[in-house]
């Protein structure tokens, strides 16, 4: 069994895998990675299953020391990670020998890094998972819903030595502009016409509100005249529009149900670039057929298992 300490640490760090499933009718959220193409590029890696449990850092801040020689991978943002004193980019493993410290800065390009370990670090499953969901204080390293803290230790008991990179064709972009794909929801047709049309012909601003549950949306005002809703279950990345008619993407921590209506949803693999986006970054919104965007998360899927 392998160890890595950790020197330093903020709230934004955690451990996360793909999520909680079959509990959303107890009114436990799904959690798991933000940008799940990420972690599922750090695992492939590394040989690992994509769901296997990683760390998410969030915007930096995080450094830890290699107590024994290993091999980790790393995917995500570019957060200026340094080895000692040897930049690391993402989307490669590499090696650490036993002493040496990775420290990760602030974002260069992107907002969420993932780093892996083989085999997945260790952790307490809680309800089928060991994702990190601090509202409900579930998963993390002690099963209760903590950040990665100062003085933990992450554990892993997998073997590979892989050492392995994607190509600049591989690698996602996380600095792509290109209009991220929404699955048109069943209050659609309430929205007034302008506001249908504003919504997927304006460009958007990313709000400083914004953390796991949600990102808010800065534009042109959405007007709903339907009639008032009963709450119904929401799925992810959900585009919910609040009485300010400001939308907001709703993320892997957020509530079961909600009564607000909603323009549609966003796809897994545009969900995954919207949580690499920074406050202040502009997007656009483009409506697609969801089996289109089925399809296109199956080629993914396929993708990342022919790498591993």
């Amino acid at each position: 069994m392998t160890a890595l300490l950790i020197e330093s640490s903020t709230p934004l760090c955690l451990l996360q895998d793909a999520g909680r499933f079959g509990v959303r009718h107890l009114g436990v959220t799904q959690g798991g990675a933000a940008d799940w193409v990420s972690m599922s590029w750090a695992n492939s890696l590394l040989a690992n299953p994509l769901d296997a449990a990683v760390i998410e850092i969030t915007l930096g801040g995080f450094s830890l020391l290699a107590e024994e020689d290993c091999c980790l991978a790393l995917a995500g943002a570019d957060l200026g990670a340094m080895l000692d004193d040897r930049p690391v980019l993402p989307w490669r493993s590499f090696f650490l020998r036993k002493g040496q410290r990775l420290r990760f800065g602030q974002p260069e390009v992107g907002a969420r890094a993932y780093l892996a370990a083989p085999g997945g670090f260790d952790a307490p499953q809680v309800l089928g998972s060991c994702a990190t969901v601090g509202r409900e204080e579930l998963g993390g390293l002690d099963g209760h819903g903590k950040a990665l803290n100062k003085g933990d230790r992450l554990t892993y008991s997998g073997a590979s030595f892989l050492l392995r990179s994607l190509t600049d064709l591989q690698a996602p972009k996380l600095d792509d502009n290109t209009p991220l794909e929404v699955v048109l929801g069943a209050q659609i047709s309430e929205f007034s016409g302008m506001s249908s049309f504003e919504a997927f012909n304006s460009e958007w601003t990313i709000d400083s509100r914004a953390d796991r549950m949600g990102i808010r949306l800065l534009g042109p005002v959405l007007q709903y005249q339907g009639a008032p809703m009963i709450s119904e279950g929401i799925p992810l990345g959900a585009i919910q529009v609040p009485p300010d008619g400001q939308p907001i993407v709703l993320l892997n921590d957020r509530q079961t149900i909600g009564g607000y209506p909603r323009i549609g949803a966003l796809t897994p693999l545009s969900l995954a670039r919207l949580a690499q986006m920074l406050p202040g970054a502009a997007l656009r919104l483009k409506p697609v057929v969801q089996t289109v965007a089925h399809q296109r998360q199956v080629d993914y899927l396929n993708a990342l298992q022919a790498f591993a």
